[in-house]
Parts: C-alpha cells; sequence; structure tokens
C-alpha cells in the first residue's frame, strides 16, 4: 500500500502497492458497515496502510473510519482509510497481490492533518519495533530507503 498523502484519489495501480515495509501483527480493527458492527484482524501493518483480514470486505473505493486496538494503548486508534483492493474468497488474487492472499481488504491511511499524520506514523512505526525488533527494522528502513524498490 501506498503512503497516503492524505488524498482520496481513485483506483491503485499495482507500483503504488507496498511502498512501506510491512510488519506481520495482528490487531484488532472495528468499523460499521450500515448499521451492522464488525470486528476483524489486521494481518500485517505499514506506516500507509494495513491489510484487513475479512470475508465481508467493503467495496474497493469505500472510505470510512475503523478503529485499531493496540495492546500499550488505552484506547484504540480511531483512522480513517479508504479500501485500494479487494480479495474475496474463491477468487483470483486482484492485479498486483500474491495469488495465496487470504480474503480480505487492502486498506490505505488518509490523513486528515500533518499532525494526524505523525501521530499514526508514530504509532505504527513504534509497533513495528516491538513487532520485528530494532536492528531487524533499521535494517528493512536502512534497505527500503536505499533501494526505493517495494517490499
Amino acid at each position: 500500500m501506498a503512503e497516503s498523502d492524505g488524498s482520496a484519489d481513485g483506483a491503485s495501480t499495482p507500483s503504488d502497492r507496498r511502498v512501506d515495509i510491512r510488519a506481520p501483527i495482528e490487531l484488532k480493527v472495528e468499523y460499521k458497515k450500515l448499521n451492522t458492527f464488525f470486528a476483524d484482524y489486521t494481518k500485517n501493518i505499514c506506516k500507509g496502510g494495513t491489510f484487513i483480514r475479512t470475508r465481508k470486505p467493503l467495496e474497493v473505493g469505500t472510505e470510512f473510519i475503523f478503529k485499531l486496538t493496540i495492546p500499550k494503548l488505552k484506547e484504540p486508534l480511531s483512522i480513517r482509510g479508504q479500501v485500494r483492493w479487494v480479495k474475496r474468497e474463491g477468487e483470483p488474487s486482484p492485479e498486483g497481490v500474491p495469488e495465496d492472499q487470504e480474503p480480505g481488504m487492502g486498506i490505505r491511511f488518509i490523513y486528515e492533518t500533518p499532525e494526524q499524520r505523525a501521530i499514526i506514523e508514530g504509532t505504527v512505526e513504534r509497533m513495528m519495533i516491538d513487532s520485528l525488533g530494532q536492528l531487524l527494522y533499521s535494517k528493512l528502513m536502512g534497505r527500503e530507503r536505499s533501494s526505493g524498490s517495494p517490499l
């Protein structure tokens, strides 16, 4: 998933996915669709977005607010996101998404302000360090900066 500039422009392309490194982490995600509340789980997260594992994904392009439950925070983190791609059970993966991808939806974070971006990116960075360890995180960040290629 690409790092968001705060805009909600249209469809994504494979080249704008997975620009940021991802941490394998499972966090509870809560969101509302019509009058129904859902509780699903992230599979991984990066500074630009996350993957939500679900058998009932929202439609591509849908903007919504979800709450991410993070063990070290007292309150869930509310984040605005946009569905960039969907993988439904029994259907082929969208272009640029691995064929073995489990059902769910790729979400791009939408930041309302530079301050909100800093808070969310800082929180995600701390989770990634906790998940990967400082040394591995630093190596991956150095490799990403030097190569400029998606991981």
